[in-house]
């Protein structure tokens, strides 16, 4: 069958398809008829067939006084025209279509399916760096952009569907694609914070920045959807007289930054050490003063028997002493009228009183001093460590407190140790003193 064939009513009716491989906008027109040449394109005859394959939209244009009405069918679709197909004609001519007269419209189909590239070139333009803002270098960009037509409603009311040029909608899409990615390029090494020189070793950086303006752009200008970017090169054009320069004062800011940083880590060095040599002087300080006291209490517990005995003997003989003294100056007698000869009861009643306490104070001193057995060894040294705690030393503690903190978790096998004696701090589980405590931390969790 051709595009053509009889009517029941007589006439031809048409066949309204696009038979085109590639394209965008097609305007359909009768075979045998030029594009745009008399009325018969739009004379759409009665008992016409519309064919439209999947992917493809086809768009009836009616004019009514100046203005533009649209019937949109989509695809795939293969069906005789009536007005029930077409709504806005219904709405426009009745029931006209009806009859045997033909309506007037133009046939668009918009390709949904077709997906266009479009390969773009800036050329060389001036790129200033973010830290040294005196200096440009002219840089070029190259890539390529592909979009195609999604909301096809929006594209209809953007462009003029009649005489569409595909060539000259490329055109128009370059020169948008060329001054927006110029945009972006020239203000990259400020908003990314990238020397200007290492634009070219950031391709996959500036490719998403570019993509996210133009996605956005290219909508909102043309009403298209891209599909994505691919910038291929960005080109320093190095024979320049600035990009010599900006090498130069690049190599010797570096100079002065690794100067800069080595000095920064020497004095860090230096004031690390002198904290932890003024911190291993206190800690020896504190460890030296709490041996000699811990010394000098341990003195003072051994000779603590030999102390008591010394000062309950010197309470006996002042005791002794006193009660010799009683009978100085008639102190203990009482004249009763016969020459001196007579007595105090007041005074032999104290006199009694006080050799009772001091006959009690010398056989108490006396009975300490026969009990005491000085071949009795002292008391058993008993061992401390001082234990590392927030790279500080805490302590000293004995066994029985180790034990405890074991078992509270504030003490492990890793927790470093010393005590007189040991030349370096250790782990615990290094120190054989400490196995036998050690025994009480639970194994790790696996």
């Amino acid at each position: 069958m051709g595009l053509f064939k009889k009517s029941k009513n007589g006439g031809l009716s048409d066949v309204i398809r696009c038979d085109e491989q590639t394209y965008l906008i097609w305007k359909w027109h009768p075979q045998g008829i030029a594009p745009n040449e008399g009325k018969r394109e739009n004379a759409i005859r009665r008992n016409s067939v519309l064919r439209v394959k999947d992917g493809e939209i086809a768009v009836f244009v009616y004019k009514k006084r100046n203005e533009s009405f649209y019937d949109f069918i989509e695809g795939p679709f293969d069906k005789t025209l009536k007005t029930a197909n077409l709504p806005i004609l219904s709405s426009i001519i009745g029931l006209g279509y009806d009859g045997d007269t033909p309506f007037q419209a133009e046939v668009y189909f918009i390709n949904l399916a077709t997906v266009i590239q479009i390969k773009f070139a800036v050329p060389f333009f001036e790129v200033f760096d973010y830290f040294l803002t005196d200096y440009s270098v002219p840089v070029a960009v190259r890539g390529t952009v592909s979009f195609k037509i999604s909301d096809y409603s929006e594209f209809i009311k953007a462009h003029r569907l009649i005489n569409f040029s595909l060539e000259d909608f490329k055109n128009q899409i370059r020169d948008s694609i060329c001054r927006y990615v110029k945009q972006e390029v020239s203000n990259a090494s400020f908003s990314t914070q990238i020397p200007v020189l290492q634009i070219e070793r950031n391709i996959g950086l500036i490719n998403n920045i570019v993509e996210s303006l133009l996605r956005e752009r290219l909508y909102n200008d043309f009403s298209v959807s891209m599909s994505g970017v691919d910038i291929s090169a960005i080109e320093i054009n190095k024979s320049s007289e600035n990009y010599d320069k900006i090498i130069e004062v690049t190599k010797n800011l570096s100079t002065i930054r690794l100067k800069a940083n080595s000095d920064v880590e020497v004095k860090n060095l230096y004031d690390t050490q002198r904290a932890n040599a003024e911190h291993y002087k206190d800690s020896l300080r504190v460890q030296r003063e709490e041996s000699q006291y811990a010394a000098h209490m341990h003195t003072r517990t051994e000779n603590f028997s030999a102390y008591q005995v010394e000062k309950q003997a010197e309470v006996g003989v002042a005791g002794a002493d006193a009660l010799g003294k009683m009978g100085a100056n008639n102190a203990g007698s009482v004249d009763l009228g016969s020459g001196g000869v007579g007595f105090n009861p007041a005074s032999i009643m104290t006199g009694i009183a006080l050799g009772s306490v001091v006959g009690k104070n010398i056989a108490s001193v006396m009975d300490t001093a026969l009990s005491t057995d000085i071949s009795t060894p002292p008391p058993i040294p008993t061992v401390k460590f001082f234990v590392a705690k927030d790279e500080k030393p805490t302590g000293p503690f004995d066994l029985a407190t180790l034990k405890a903190m074991v078992e509270s978790g504030d003490f492990n096998k890793e927790s470093l140790v010393w005590k007189n004696g040991m030349e370096t701090w250790k782990k615990a589980d290094e120190v054989e003193a400490l196995n036998e405590i050690l025994k009480a931390c639970p194994p790790p969790i696996k």
